[in-house]
Order: structure tokens, then sequence, then C-alpha cells
């Protein structure tokens, strides 16, 4: 989510501000020093795309919260089909 926000326009420090870290953290995020580093689902990239949208517009904090939780539950489910062989 920090590297779809840089891309959208916004600062290192602006991107910091909205995701609640340090402008450090955004850096290790982009230079991937940080994070997970296996590829992304299509349906997760797009999940992200939504979320930095609606960042950029200001959504209200128990949206942020909710699309923060569906980022992870995609994650989650990708892991698990992975070990799983589906």
């Amino acid at each position: 989510m920090a590297i779809e926000l840089v891309k959208s326009g916004l600062s290192q420090s602006q991107t910091a501000k909205k995701l609640g870290v340090t402008p450090a953290a955004i850096s290790q995020y982009i230079h991937k020093k940080r994070g997970i580093q296996s590829p992304k689902s299509k349906v997760y990239r797009q999940e992200i795309k939504n979320a930095v949208k609606k960042l950029c517009d200001d959504a209200p904090p128990d949206e942020l919260r909710q699309m923060v939780c569906n980022c992870c539950h995609l994650l989650q489910k990708e892991a698990e089909d992975e070990i799983c062989g589906k």
C-alpha cells in the first residue's frame, strides 16, 4: 500500500502520515527491506488500488481499517491456498 501511495503522487512523508508510520518505514517498503515480498494476486493488487484511492480521497478511519483488514484476509487466504496446493 505504501508503494502505491507514493506512486499515486504522495511524498514519502505524506504517505507515512496517512499510514501512521515513519517516513523511514515508507522508504524501507519502497526499497523492499520491509514487508512480504511474495507475488500478489490480481485480486489483492486491485484491493490495494481501491484502498489507495480511498486513502487519497480521505476516507473515514473506520473505512480505512476495514480496507486494511480486507487486504490482510486476502493475503492470509492466498498463503493458505499456496500451502494447501490450491
